[in-house]
């Protein structure tokens, strides 16, 4: 099985895990805003522990196309490409579970990098990402990487006993190479 390659871009790192990673982890607290943007019940949300952390990385290193996103040598978040090989497209998914770094453009560095690791590297036709509507911010970076908004799946979550809806957006292969 191949491996997610070292990335380096002009402010962040993506790279698999390496055991200081575990303390950078432990060392953010658990954040509300985040978890409701991960669409987590809150009913749901238990402290972090050793244990759990661990399981998180080790998920991270054993999945073939994710990375760990380093900021100023710290550990601050996760990037991911899930593969269709028989269709030529990968669903994206990125994270920044470290709220001191957010609105500083790493998740659209990251985004931009991981695209075009997607696009030439894998040679993908398509990328594509469900999202929450509510989570502005994170649809405002695919929209400036140039991910479309495809359409909803209305009500579709139930979180904290509210219904929420996805949206669902894409880029293919030939508008990424028009931006």
């Amino acid at each position: 099985m191949n491996t997610a390659p070292t990335i380096q871009g002009e402010n962040v790192l993506l790279r698999q895990p390496i055991e200081r990673d575990l303390r950078d982890y432990m060392n953010v607290d658990e954040d509300t805003e985040l978890n409701k943007m991960y669409g987590i019940e809150a009913a749901d949300i238990t402290p972090k522990t050793f244990e759990k952390a661990k399981r998180f990385i080790e998920a991270i290193a054993n999945n073939q196309w994710e990375w760990c996103v380093v900021y100023q040598n710290r550990f601050v978040g996760q990037a991911r490409l899930t593969v269709n090989q028989t269709d030529n497209r990968a669903r994206y998914a990125v994270g920044l579970f470290d709220p001191s770094v957010w609105n500083k453009g790493l998740g659209t560095e990251v985004t931009n990098l991981v695209l075009e690791f997607a696009f030439k590297t894998l040679n993908l036709h398509r990328v594509d990402l469900r999202v929450l509507e509510y989570n502005v911010r994170a649809i405002r970076c695919y929209e400036k990487c140039g991910f479309i908004k495809e359409g909803i799946e209305r009500e579709g979550a139930l979180i904290n006993r509210t219904y929420e809806t996805d949206v669902f957006m894409s880029i293919l292969d030939r508008e990424y190479e028009e931006k």
